[in-house]
């Protein structure tokens, strides 16, 4: 089915690796339900089925990081993603999608070299007073060189690969229809939202190959957080960045997996986790632009106990009315208020769409149970992280899902009081969070607030109101020409129906073999003539090819049973 949709020789033997690293890592039962088993042994192509011995002992978290691994840049990018949806995957999945590196070997510096005397216009050594070669890291997407301006800044050149996007491109096309077959042919993988996430992947992916979307990202939050003077921003020199160069301000700090320089350096450890926590919550219910992975690896220490911020490749984004429900559900969650907490999450579950049989009400009493079971525990005893953990484990019991914009602000939460335990073990999430879910909530119900609100809202329904007689005009003539049509979509009908047509195709191959049986069995004993022994042959060849037609139908069914 997957090689029938792909028309593209390359895609189609891209189809052919994937197929055989499922299979090395035992999925090959996934490869022969979604039709790329078939088809490629059809295609002469050999799969060796029987999975190794190491398989046995290795958990099924571990097969599918190693398979992503394997299979290269692009799932490499798509286990990280998966890393973020704690609201579908447990914590052992979440850990084994963690250790995902996104590093590799370094691309040949004449390569690198003429892609970007491309992008710059000119010879980089004429660009730049000092330009390293060699990388001082290089990941699956880009790599990064040093430098230096001309007028002595010191500066990183964030390089993508060359030819890296007709790849990516690739094996997202391959991914997408992965995912409607899976959708289709695996009903109790439908719980992992195999389209939404790809759907999701592809445009994050997207975003990041763009390297000119990542500076604007970055300059955004540098604006939005001119007024902290601890938390430090790369400042970029547009004059050479574009889609695939990336020119910003070299940090010479501590690294944040580094916390024995950061002791020897003397910087105050509560007072980097306290600066941390406020700048990203900030970012979060404040600006509504967050930095998505505050992950060690992209902070760094100054002196001063400034933190800098690197890589705004992905970014999250929350509406105004998101960021108002987050605050409710959040505030909810440290005050105990059970009540408010089953009310906001009642609110996402209505836009899910997934297939849950969950009744609201049996939703509600889980939540109302979960909440009731923190009330009464001190702020500082109060585990934020643990709690939302918690709580998604609780939304994946009732097969529900986060709306994707929330479950990348909850990764990223938790990510962050992760990396404020290191610098701080007695590091209160919920102290620091609470005045500012307060002050979010003050100023949602602002006066100013209100009445900007509202005058949207009545620009909103005036547009509507003015428009409807239009409307209306619209649908009348369209009645009364006769071209009002209405459309209904079922999914399960178009599925049915394909079935219908595959088995009246076979019954009418059926009919047509017998009829040729009985047809070439009168002709070979009614025929007796030696002179027309021609046709008796001819009757026996329509005899074997009939048989042959026959096994062809036995062999399909059989074939459509097993999927």
């Amino acid at each position: 089915m997957l090689l029938q949709a792909l028309g593209a020789a390359r895609d189609l033997a891209r189809a052919h690796e994937i197929a055989t690293v499922l299979v090395r890592y035992g999925f090959s039962d996934l490869v022969r339900r979604v039709g790329l088993g078939n088809a490629l042994e059809r295609a002469g192509k050999a799969l060796h089925w029987r999975a190794p011995e190491v398989l046995a002992h290795m958990e099924t978290p571990e097969r599918i990081r190693r398979t992503l691994e394997e299979l290269g840049p692009t799932f490499v990018k798509l286990g990280q993603v998966l890393a973020t949806r704690v609201d579908l995957f447990p914590p052992e999945w979440i850990a084994e999608f963690g250790k995902l590196q996104d590093a590799a070997p370094a691309e040949p510096w004449e390569r690198i070299r003429a892609q970007l005397a491309e992008d710059l216009g000119a010879d980089p050594e004429t660009v730049f007073a000092e330009l390293d070669p060699a990388p001082v890291a290089a990941a699956s997407l880009a790599q990064v060189h040093r430098a230096r301006l001309a007028d002595g800044r010191a500066v990183v050149l964030k390089v993508r690969r060359p030819g890296i996007r007709p790849q990516v491109e690739a094996d997202l096309n391959l991914l997408s229809r992965l995912a409607d077959l899976i959708d289709a042919e695996a009903p109790e993988l439908r719980r992992y939202r195999p389209r939404e996430v790809v759907h999701e992947f592809t445009l994050s992916l997207r975003r990041e190959l763009d390297f000119a979307a990542e500076c604007r990202n970055a300059e955004r939050i540098a604006g939005k957080l001119a007024g902290h003077a601890d938390i430090v921003i790369p400042a970029i020199h547009w004059t050479w960045c574009g889609e695939r160069l990336n020119v910003q301000d070299r940090i010479d700090g501590i690294p944040g997996r580094r916390l024995d320089l950061v002791d020897a350096a003397g910087l105050d450890r509560k007072a980097l986790a306290r600066s941390g926590a406020a700048a990203v919550l900030k970012m979060m219910l404040e600006d509504g632009l967050f930095h998505a992975d505050p992950h060690p690896g992209n902070v760094f220490y100054l002196p001063g106990n400034r933190i800098a911020l690197i890589d705004f490749g992905m970014v999250g984004r929350l509406s105004e009315a998101r960021r108002h429900e987050v605050a409710v559900m959040l505030l909810g969650l440290v005050s105990g208020d059970a009540e408010t907490v089953a009310e906001v999450m009642q609110e996402w579950r209505s836009g899910d769409e997934g297939d849950s049989d969950t009744s609201p009400e049996r939703l509600r009493r889980d939540i109302e149970a979960f909440v009731d079971q923190y009330k009464g525990v001190p702020l500082k005893r109060l585990d934020l992280t643990a709690m939302l953990s918690d709580l998604m484990a609780l939304l994946r019991d009732h097969g529900l899902a986060l709306p994707p914009d929330l479950a990348l602000m909850i990764k990223a939460f938790i990510t962050l009081e992760g990396l404020g335990r290191q610098l701080d073990p007695d590091f209160d999430l919920a102290g620091e969070v609470r005045p500012l879910l307060e002050q979010v909530l003050a100023a949602h119900h602002a006066p100013a607030a209100i009445a900007r609100r509202g005058l949207r809202g009545l620009g909103s329904t005036l547009d509507l109101v003015t428009g409807l007689p239009q409307d209306l005009r619209d649908l009348l003539r369209a009645g009364r020409r006769g071209k009002l049509q209405i459309q209904v979509d079922v999914v399960a009908l178009k599925r049915t129906v394909d079935q219908l047509d595959r088995a009246i195709s076979r019954m009418t191959l059926g009919i047509v073999t017998a009829a040729l049986i009985i047809g070439t069995a009168i002709l070979m004993a009614v025929v007796r003539d030696p002179g027309l022994a021609s046709l008796r042959t001819l009757g026996l060849l329509g005899f074997l090819g009939a048989v042959a037609g026959g096994l062809w139908v036995l062999v399909s069914i059989w074939r459509s049973g097993r999927r």
